[in-house]
C-alpha cells in the first residue's frame, strides 16, 4: 500500500462559494460535465427574464453580447476578436475546416489512435467526399507523443488534426513543436483545446497552431451546445467561401445596415457562427459569456497550478498493489486532469462502480478512470477518493 502522506494544500480564494452545494457528493469530472457558477445561472436566469418580456430589451442587444462574447474568448487565447467563431461546440469547428479548405486528392489528414471521436466522424467522410486520405498515428509507447506525430508526417500531410490534451489519458502534446513540424512540411494544424481552454495558459501566437476548436462545456464552464472555433487570421483570405449565417453579413452591426441584395460575408471568422447562435435570447450564449468573464478572473493558471498540486496527490498515494497511474507523471506533459487502472480492466470497472456508489463522481473513458477537479475541489476531495479505492 502506499504510504505516502497527504500534501498540505492551502487556496487564497473559496471558490467553493462561487457553486451551489453539490448535495454531499464529491464531483471530479470537469473534463466531463462542468457544473454551471452561479454567476452564470444568474445571467441566463436574467436572459430568461428577458424573453418573457422581449420588448423590454432594444435591438442593439443582439449584436452586444456576441461582440463581448468573441472579445473575451479572444482576450483568453491572445487573439482577435474577428478570428473567433461562435459555435455549439468543437465538431462544429473542425466540420468547418474540412469544408473550408480547398483539397486535393491524395491530401492527407492525420490524427492519432485513441483520439475523441469527431476526429473520425469528421475526417472519413472527408475520404469519399474529397478523395483524401485520413490517417491514423499510433504511439510507440504507451502514451502519445509529440514525436510520434512528427514522425507520422508525410509530403503528402496537409492537415494534422489532433487534441491538445486527450480526452482519455490527459497526455499534453508540445504544440509549438509540433506546428513548427508541420509547418515545415506545409501542412496545417489544428487543435482540439476542449480539454484545455481555460485550464491551461494559452497564446494563439505561440501555440502556433493554425486553428482551434473548443467546446464550451468543460473548463470553459458553459451550457452544454457551446464553443468557439478560432482561424489564423491570414488563412481568412485563403478559405473556400460557402453559406454563412446571416446575421454575419458584411456591415451588419444593427438590422438597418444588413444588405442582402447582394450579400457579402464579414471578413472573419463570423461566418461560421452557428445558426441562431449569436443573439442575446439565446440561452447558451449567454452561459458561455458569463462563464468565459469567471475564467478570466480566476484565470487558466490558478486552475493548472491547482490540479497539477491535486492530481499530483492522487497518483503519488494510489495503493500500488491496486492501481497504477495511466497519465504522465510528468506535469509538463500532462493536462489539468489524470486518469489511473486497477489492475485489470474489470478491476477498474469495479472501481468505478464503487466510486459512483460512494458518491464521488470520476469517469470512466478507454478503460481508465479520468479524475478531472477544479477550483472547489481541495484535497479533502482527493483524501476522499483514496479512501474508497483502499477500502
Amino acid at each position: 500500500m502506499a504510504t505516502a502522506t497527504p500534501p498540505q494544500i492551502t487556496q487564497t480564494t473559496d471558490w467553493r462559494q462561487e457553486w451551489f452545494e453539490f448535495e454531499g457528493a464529491t464531483y471530479l469530472n470537469l473534463a466531463s460535465q462542468a457544473p454551471l457558477p452561479k454567476v452564470t445561472l444568474k445571467a441566463i436566469q436574467a436572459t430568461m427574464d428577458a424573453k418573457k418580456f422581449p420588448y423590454q430589451k432594444p435591438d442593439s442587444i443582439f449584436f452586444e453580447v456576441p461582440k463581448r462574447c468573441r472579445a473575451n474568448i479572444a482576450k483568453l487565447l491572445g487573439a482577435q476578436p474577428e478570428e473567433i467563431a461562435l459555435t455549439t461546440g468543437a465538431s462544429s469547428g473542425a466540420m468547418a475546416v474540412a469544408y473550408a479548405l480547398n483539397w486535393k486528392p491524395g491530401d492527407e489528414v492525420l490524427t492519432s489512435r485513441g483520439e475523441f471521436p469527431l476526429q473520425y466522424t469528421t475526417w472519413k467522410p472527408m475520404e469519399e467526399r474529397e478523395g483524401i486520405k485520413a490517417n491514423v498515428v499510433a504511439p510507440q509507447g504507451k502514451l502519445l507523443t509529440t514525436d510520434d506525430v512528427i514522425a507520422a508526417l508525410t509530403p503528402r500531410t496537409r492537415l494534422v488534426s489532433i487534441s491538445h490534451v486527450r480526452f482519455d489519458d490527459g497526455t499534453m502534446l508540445d504544440a509549438p513543436r509540433l506546428a513548427e513540424a508541420c509547418h515545415k512540411q506545409g501542412a496545417l494544424l489544428l487543435l482540439d483545446v476542449s480539454q484545455s481552454c481555460g485550464a491551461v495558459p494559452m497564446d494563439v501566437r505561440k501555440l502556433g497552431a493554425d486553428f482551434l476548436v473548443c467546446a464550451g462545456y468543460k473548463w470553459l464552464l458553459g451550457a452544454f451546445g457551446t464553443g468557439f472555433f478560432w482561424i489564423k487570421r491570414e488563412l481568412l483570405a485563403s478559405v473556400r467561401p460557402g453559406p454563412f449565417y446571416w446575421m454575419a453579413v458584411a456591415g451588419s452591426d444593427n438590422f438597418s445596415k444588413l444588405d442582402f441584395s447582394n450579400p457579402k460575408v464579414e471578413e472573419s471568422a463570423r461566418r461560421w457562427d452557428a445558426p441562431e447562435w449569436a443573439s442575446h435570447f439565446n440561452f447558451n450564449l449567454e452561459s458561455l459569456d458569463a462563464s468565459v468573464e469567471f475564467v478570466l478572473r480566476a484565470t487558466p493558471e490558478t486552475v493548472l497550478a491547482h490540479n497539477h498540486e491535486l492530481i499530483d496527490s492522487l497518483l503519488e498515494r494510489l495503493p500500488v498493489d491496486r492501481c497504477v497511474a495511466a497519465s504522465p507523471l510528468d506535469r509538463a506533459l500532462r493536462g489539468p486532469y489524470g486518469c489511473f487502472v486497477a489492475r485489470t480492466p474489470e478491476k477498474t470497472a469495479e472501481l468505478y462502480n464503487k466510486l459512483r456508489e460512494q458518491n464521488v463522481h470520476v469517469s470512466l473513458r478507454e478503460g481508465k478512470i479520468r479524475v478531472s477537479p477544479y477550483l472547489f475541489n481541495t484535497i479533502q476531495d482527493i483524501d476522499r477518493l483514496i479512501s474508497v479505492i483502499t477500502t
